[in-house]
């Protein structure tokens, strides 16, 4: 089994739902004279680039993450937006809505498998901040499990004085007694690293402890640690990431730690991973991510003392788990191992036998585990003891396939699963057969499964509904894009409901995260119960049909992603779902930049747009923050003319004009988000509000890139949101906030 990765480089994501490592330096700017918006729209040529150009130049003081003219913008944005939305009266009820469903304590407590106990992080309104805590399998099987708390960030926060947020922890097999803990000060990426002693319950005061970066470790034994930390400069990628993988032994200062192997400035970065198996055989290894999608893979032998071997696995492929000696994987384009041979085509899932390639150093025979069809999809991998377990999605449903492996290959049983649900596995235990399996839908709250040792899904734990279904039907329909190609999208909506409805459409389009319905209290008692249809949209870019869909939009391709959201909003509107000034799109991150390309390109199609924590100047996104790793998604401004061309067509911050009516928008982002940088969301909300458009803006100071380091603020930004989609979307008289 992977222990533990220090960088996710396939899209899970995100994302952007997305990974990210190391603090990158903020850009040293100087404040330039303030100017107004040139309009653009008709000047030639050279004209157009150098106001362009003018214009970039004068809002980069935007970019300064803590300058004080930024933050006072910030300030005043957020004071004009809050005044606004708060005042409506819709929103305390909103705020309170949400809160009760975030802080349940009905809400099902998830956990993670260690040791045969199992593990669980919980936040509630006595606990904002959290428990890290731990119950027996026994326990837990009761309506009232009994939990250990091992760590209270509540009361480490209040003493050490610090705005802990959890980013998990990383423990040594097989006794686990000694842990790597990662604490973010205020949400972001960036994480300091603390060793935890499981026996006495105690931070090691002279233990392994590394100070705040986006790096990443993996334990080779008690005393010694794979590190990458790019703590100097010198050490971190474009990206901010760490390119340097160090081996460290307890003791000794981290400066002499001795390096293992070493990447290159270009690279996305270079982390270290350890892979073990059931019978505590463990393999380090480093991933050397040369760009987001295409890695090359070493193993590390003797302890990580020894030469690196480059590992015989293609490019865009992904290490997934061990199982009984095969190391398991995934490629994420054709393969040809020996030329003349057989060819594997994109997403299959193979394995071969790692310790034949730890003694021989060649490829082993490559053993096929699983070929999915033009519209199956990968949704996780773990093991048992005796079973290799998949979530096999079709056309967005999922399903869950048991692998077992013989002499004469790998074999598989279906589990029996509820129909027309999405399913996830949420911890599996490779010393024996304990696994649970997470199943939901939209109208379907969450249901925790035990799987048993004869692959029967056992009920183990409920969530609460929080809304009332009756009436309420889901639909799977789809739209036809500008090339032919149809694009799935889901329909919540009631049923037999009279002419069109106000309706919210969410879609991300990237880094080959899939979107598969889910249950949300929140979206159910704030949105669906007030009248609201909800609309999921399964366009290209994602992962739902596999690597292909996802490759199918890249860099200037990336249209197509566009194109197909659109195509889902028209078919919505020529079906009569609802009307454009009923319409609302919703995003964040890389569907933030989505729904902000939906404003430009198509302000006609929207009666009001949300774009979260966004990229939106797609000229310098490189440039902030962990930018220059997405450039193998977007496309590199700065090397390929044809590239910067195309993304100086759909970037959203270059593409806003004086004289077009634009719908309602509303920007969020955060200032402690350093994956993307909240310049984006502040660029694009000056230009807007220098124009007298009608956005919205709200910069949380906390947060990292979700946003929210509270349930609290979680709870907040949900009313913000939808008292906004009220007044725009539901209220027949405009800028009226007191009906609804």
């Amino acid at each position: 089994m992977m222990r533990r990765w220090g960088y996710h480089l396939s899209a899970a994501a995100a994302v952007l739902a997305l990974a990210a490592c190391s603090p990158s330096e903020q850009n040293n700017t100087t404040e330039t004279e303030e100017s107004g918006v040139t309009d653009t729209a008709n000047l030639p040529g050279a004209e157009l680039n150098a106001a362009i150009q003018a214009e970039e130049e004068s809002l980069v003081w935007l970019e300064e993450v803590e300058g004080e003219r930024a933050l006072a913008f910030a300030s005043e944005m957020n004071e004009r937006s809050l005044d606004r939305l708060t005042s409506d009266p819709r929103y305390d009820t909103l705020y309170n809505q949400a809160l009760e469903v975030l802080q349940s304590t009905d809400r099902i407590p998830y956990v993670g498998v260690r040791n045969g106990e199992l593990w669980n992080f919980w936040q509630d309104a006595d606990h904002v901040k959290g428990l890290w805590r731990k119950t027996s399998v026994e326990s837990y099987a009761t309506e009232n499990p009994e939990w250990d708390v091992v760590l209270d960030l509540d009361a480490l926060g209040e003493a050490e004085g610090h705005n802990w947020v959890w980013r998990g922890a990383d423990c040594l097999a097989p006794d686990y007694t000694r842990c790597m803990i990662t604490l973010s000060d205020g949400g972001s990426d960036a994480a300091v690293r603390r060793e935890f002693n499981m026996e006495t319950r105690e931070f090691i005061e002279d233990g392994f402890t590394i100070d705040e970066t986006k790096g990443s470790t993996a334990w080779i034994d008690e005393d010694t640690l794979l590190i990458a930390t790019a703590l100097d400069p010198a050490e971190a990628t474009q990206s901010g990431y760490p390119f340097v993988v160090k081996r460290w032994s307890r003791g000794t200062p981290i400066e002499e730690a001795e390096v293992v192997i070493t990447g290159e400035e270009s690279n996305v970065g270079v982390w270290p991973a350890r892979f073990e198996q059931a019978d505590g055989t463990a393999y380090m290894m480093a991933i050397q991510a040369a760009s987001f999608f295409e890695s090359v893979y070493f193993y590390l032998p003797d302890g990580a003392t020894g030469e690196p071997v480059q590992m015989p696995l293609p490019r865009k492929s992904s290490p997934q788990t061990l199982f009984d000696g095969q190391l398991v994987f995934s490629i994420e384009e054709e393969w040809t191992p020996v030329e003349g041979g057989m060819t594997y085509p994109t997403g299959s899932i193979l394995s071969f036998d790692m310790a034949e390639f730890v003694e021989t150093g060649e490829l082993p025979a490559v053993e096929v585990v699983f070929t999915p069809n033009a519209r199956q999809s990968i949704d996780g991998v773990a093991t048992t003891q005796n079973h290799l377990l998949m979530v096999i999605n079709d056309n967005v449903v999922g399903g869950l396939e048991a692998f077992t492996r013989t002499e004469a290959g790998w074999t598989s049983e279906s589990v029996e699963t509820p129909e027309n649900a999405s399913l996830s596995i949420v911890t599996a235990d490779e010393q024996s057969d304990l696994a649970y399996v997470n199943v939901e839908g939209f109208l379907e709250p969450e249901a925790l499964y035990r799987l048993t040792a004869d692959l029967e899904l056992e009920p183990a734990k409920s969530a609460p509904s929080w809304f009332d279904a009756e009436g309420l039907v889901v639909e799977q329909r789809q739209a036809e894009s500008t090339d032919g190609t149809m694009i799935p999208y889901f329909v919540v909506h009631a049923e037999g409901a009279e002419g069109p409805q106000p309706t919210l459409l969410y879609a991300y389009g990237g880094f080959q995260v899939s979107l598969t319905p889910s249950y949300s209290g929140t979206r159910g008692r704030m949105w669906l119960e007030n009248g609201g249809t909800y609309v999921l949209a399964n366009i290209r870019g994602g992962g739902e049909f596999g690597p292909a869909w996802h490759q199918a939009g890249l860099r200037t391709n990336r249209q197509r992603i566009y194109d197909d959201l659109i195509a889902v909003a028209e078919d919505l509107i020529d079906d009569g779902v609802t009307t454009s000034d009923q319409l609302a799109v919703q995003g964040g991150s890389n569907g933030g930049l989505l729904t902000g390309v939906m404003y430009t390109q198509r302000p006609d199609l929207w009666g009001a747009v949300i774009s979260q924590v966004p990229l939106l100047d797609m000229l310098r996104f490189h440039t902030l923050l962990a930018g220059a790793s997405w450039q193998d998604e977007y496309g590199f401004p700065d090397e390929n003319p044809e590239e910067r061309a195309f993304l100086r067509s759909i970037s959203p911050f270059h593409n806003v004009e004086t004289g077009v009516d634009y719908p309602p928008m509303f920007l969020l982002t955060s200032t402690k988000d350093d994956r993307v940088h909240p310049g984006h969301a502040r660029k694009l909300a000056y230009l807007l509000n220098e124009m007298d458009q009608d956005v919205l803006y709200y910069e949380n100071m906390e947060g990292g890139h979700s946003a929210a380091a509270n349930l609290q603020e979680s709870a907040r930004r949900l009313a913000l949101e939808y008292t906004f989609l009220m007044e725009e979307l539901m209220d027949e008289d405009e800028g009226d906030a007191s009906e609804g």
